[in-house]
């Protein structure tokens, strides 16, 4: 009898990491499902106890994973921002050509549109309410080294002569920001292009242009 029950019965540690397995993956729900409730709502429009009632949930019990809607928000901002400054980073250190860099830098950003939707959404509907807080200030500081990177390239691109001279480097960039994080608002998984699809046309028009035939825009003497 009892070399039977040890036999049948599970050890402690692999109770506790079953037990913590399951509670890491039960936030990590908690964390999407709030995500998509702030994307859609708002986040200053939803409340804790939104978010419990759609998780099948008390409020209180919501209060064992997080003490506030706002960290979960941090949660939800910090993972996109630390993947794609990583992705970034990755890219410029890879050593290739500025136009190759350039142009997987764009590849990186439309790929964040589909696992980081709501993020991104958050970042563009609730950025000045959110950068008030001083637990936000790493928001303002990811946004200006994401720009320092960008706008560093293009320079590079601009002194290898592979980039026009008389386009502002800090503009050029703002714009291809502004591109790809709107495309949130009207790409849908499914459609005629994925993301890879949607980065590779926007290569395209932002390396060889709209126009045919001569260039009507000229260099600033």
């Amino acid at each position: 009898m009892t070399t039977r029950k040890n036999s049948t019965a599970a050890p402690p540690k692999a109770k506790r990491a079953t037990a913590s397995g399951s509670a890491s993956e039960r936030r990590d729900h908690l964390v999407k499902l709030a995500a998509e409730i702030f994307a859609r709502k708002g986040f200053q429009a939803t409340t804790v106890r939104e978010i419990a009632n759609e998780a099948g949930i008390l409020s209180g019990s919501l209060y064992h994973h997080f003490d506030s809607k706002e960290t979960i928000v941090d949660e939800v901002l910090s993972t996109f921002l630390d993947d794609l400054i990583a992705r970034y980073r990755a890219a410029l250190e890879s050593g290739g050509e500025p136009r190759a860099v350039l142009s997987e830098m764009v590849r990186i950003g439309f790929g964040t549109l589909e696992p980081h939707r709501a993020a991104i959404t958050v970042m563009q509907n609730d950025w000045n309410y959110l950068r008030q807080f001083p637990r936000f200030n790493y928001l303002v500081k990811a946004e200006d080294d994401v720009e320092q990177m960008w706008v560093k390239q293009i320079k590079a691109g601009q002194g290898a002569g592979q980039f026009r001279a008389d386009v502002d480097p800090k503009l050029t960039y703002r714009m291809i920001r502004d591109t790809i994080w709107v495309a949130v608002r009207w790409f849908r998984p499914g459609g005629r292009l994925n993301t890879t699809g949607l980065a590779e046309h926007y290569i395209t028009v932002l390396f060889d242009g709209l126009a045919t035939g001569e260039r009507s825009t000229q260099p600033k003497a």
